[in-house]
């Protein structure tokens, strides 16, 4: 990994629907040597694949939180399946050290339905929750 791999990163986080032609502009390549440069990353797991950002509020879940989650005793199993079949509503479940057993962070289309969630979470787990102000 040298400064140009690095700036390839940065311009593919920033957006990975660039054309290598674009790109080796950017990193001052070719678009051909930029294209073996992503390909050498891919082939070393340094990218590990693409995806997309999505705007929840525009699919109307303009609820944004995190919980830390604590869990009294060892067996975490209950906790797993109520949040895989609470799957709409979650964005990343970290197991966690500190403070808390995990982080759960959820999208919800409504403090109604986020306050619905939490009443029921707690026949799992306590939980500390914080809510997304801003961005």
């Amino acid at each position: 990994m040298d400064n140009t791999d690095m700036r390839i990163l940065d311009e593919l986080a920033t957006n990975s629907r660039i054309t290598m032609k674009e790109l080796g502009e950017k990193v001052h390549l070719t678009g051909q040597a930029a294209s073996e440069r992503v390909a050498k990353l891919e082939d070393h797991d340094v990218i590990e694949g693409y995806t997309i950002k999505v705007n929840q509020d525009k699919l109307g879940y303009s609820v944004h939180a995190f919980m830390t989650i604590m869990i009294q005793h060892t067996n975490h199993h209950p906790y797993h399946s109520f949040i895989k079949a609470q799957g709409q509503y979650i964005v990343n479940n970290y197991k966690i050290s500190g403070e808390g057993c995990y982080l759960l962070e959820c999208k919800f289309p409504s403090n109604e339905i986020l306050d619905n969630f939490l009443e029921k979470l707690n026949a799992y787990a306590n939980y500390k929750l914080s809510i997304v102000i801003n961005r």
